[in-house]
């Protein structure tokens, strides 16, 4: 799988990618608005890859993309698209390191997502979860033509997050 846009790229994590994917999840905005998952070192990021993104190209045929560049092929973020258990709906999500943040890289990364989970994959509807106090992805989401629907916990979970679905 490979998506292309403008200025980007999305491809399949490999555990190749377990390095990028490290410094990703430990940017002080993953662990405020997405959360820590414990991934302290490289090997425990490859473990991560290999149990939890990579399973669901071949489980569901789609899955989170490393974004990145085309003009020098670095690696700036993630985006793609992901089924949990206990939601009825397949959510888009994204996640970039911070030096490339607010340069409209994750506009583009959805956009290219959300036309392929159409397009390709023939998604009707997609949603999206996100911290009730992430301004920056609300906005995004409704440029996306997402809207507010409801507030929701992840199981076992107190923590209320705001779910959006596509208009």
């Amino acid at each position: 799988m490979n998506i292309e846009t403008e200025r980007l790229t999305l491809t399949e994590f490999t555990n190749d990618d377990a390095s990028f994917f490290y410094d990703l999840v430990n940017e002080p905005a993953w662990k405020k608005y997405i959360g820590d998952r414990n991934i302290n070192s490289i090997k425990d990021a490859e473990t991560y890859l290999t149990e939890k993104i990579i399973p669901s190209y071949q489980q569901y045929g789609f899955g989170f993309y490393i974004v990145s560049l085309k003009s020098n092929n670095v690696s700036i973020g993630m985006c793609g698209l992901i089924k949990r258990d206990w939601m009825n709906y397949i959510e888009i999500g994204y996640a970039f390191l911070s030096t490339y943040t607010g340069k409209r890289y994750a506009l583009e990364a959805s956009i290219a997502t959300k036309n392929y989970a159409k397009e390709q994959l023939s998604i009707h509807q997609l949603a999206a979860i996100t911290n009730v106090n992430n301004k920056r992805s609300d906005n995004l989401l409704l440029k996306l033509g997402f809207e507010y629907n409801r507030l929701i916990s992840y199981p076992g979970e107190e923590t209320k997050c705001k779910l959006y679905l596509e208009k």
